[in-house]
């Protein structure tokens, strides 16, 4: 296939870029315009045949019109996703996580794509009302970024019922693995206990999550690409197992051979009403749909996800190119 992935630079879409290109697609990759000239993770692809990188924005409307052009789908990750800085520009969420993804749906319903993948999030459930969480669960828009992606995900569910656009929604609950961002929980933990920390800065530690792989994650939005009778339907990519954050740094603690306390940070949490409590999908439908089940799953599965993880942090850390305690989801 030819395919487009935007947000190709960053942590879920660096690793789906790399497992196109081995799988044989020749993969388009739109990487945020800067002065740097940074490919961000993709400066490490190994696989470079089949891979065209654009630099660029999805706030262009005219630029996606050339960057779909000629490619049978669309996956669209591009979005401004940390939650702490949503409260303090809000806007920026809009213009890139809304008007971004309408332009990558108007230029894929004016060039015919076969397939186009929206890249959605468990955020937009807010604190879950019903466990497991199935996609019919009432959408709360409890931070401005979770709030911009409700409105990107409408959108592309109006393109496929008005235009018969065929766009299938993916909805990740809180992938983890290598390359995340230190802004997110997994990361910061193992930052700061590898680097000597006997306690550890966060925020509240009462919130459950539902962890999933980036590689199980990937292997979803590469199943999204060929599956039949998806269209106009949205999809939880989550393992079904729930832990909560005070739990989890239990779970880091077994993994790296220490206890480790935590400090629960005012500046790290969340305003009234804004912290989403407990997050556990029901991955029901894309089981049935898309024969997807996560790799890693459960206890054991999260625990060797974290290892994984770790081994990967660790050279970071000890050379000094990470810094443990700077950023927390």
């Amino acid at each position: 296939m030819e395919i487009c992935v935007t947000g190709a630079e960053g942590f879920i879409g660096s690793h789906l870029v790399e497992r196109l290109l081995v799988e044989g697609h020749n993969v388009r990759a739109l990487v945020q315009y800067n002065s740097f000239n940074s490919l961000g993770w993709l400066k490490d692809c190994e696989q470079s045949q089949g891979l065209e990188i654009v630099m660029g924005d999805v706030r262009d409307p005219e630029q996606m019109n050339t960057f779909v052009d000629g490619s049978e789908s669309v996956m669209h990750l591009a979005a401004l996703i940390a939650i702490p800085h949503s409260y303090q520009a809000p806007s920026s969420y809009l213009e890139t996580n809304v008007i971004g993804t309408l332009n990558l749906l108007n230029a894929a319903k004016r060039l015919g794509v076969q397939r186009f993948v929206q890249t959605s999030t468990s955020e937009v459930y807010g604190t879950a009302l019903s466990v497991p969480i199935t996609e019919e669960h009432p959408l709360q828009g409890q931070s401005p970024y979770s709030a911009s992606k409700i409105g990107a995900d409408a959108l592309a569910f109006s393109y496929w019922s008005s235009f018969d656009l065929p766009v299938v929604t993916l909805r990740p609950f809180n992938t983890y693995g290598p390359r995340q961002s230190m802004r997110a929980v997994i990361p910061t933990l193992l930052a700061q206990v590898i680097s000597g920390e006997d306690s550890v800065s966060l925020g509240s530690i009462s919130p459950t999550r539902d962890f999933t792989y980036v590689d199980d994650t990937v292997s979803g939005f590469i199943a999204a690409l060929s599956a039949q009778d998806v269209e106009g339907k949205t999809l939880n990519l989550g393992t079904g197992y729930e832990i909560s954050i005070g739990d989890l740094v239990k779970l880091v603690g077994e993994v790296v051979g220490r206890e480790i306390a935590v400090n629960v940070a005012d500046e790290r949490l969340r305003p009234p009403g804004s912290e989403v409590e407990r997050l556990l999908s029901d991955n029901t439908k894309a089981r049935t749909l898309m024969g997807w089940s996560p790799g890693l799953a459960g206890l054991d599965g999260l625990k060797e996800g974290i290892t994984r993880t770790m081994h990967w942090i660790e050279p970071f850390v000890k050379d000094g190119s990470i810094k443990a305690g700077t950023y927390v989801k």
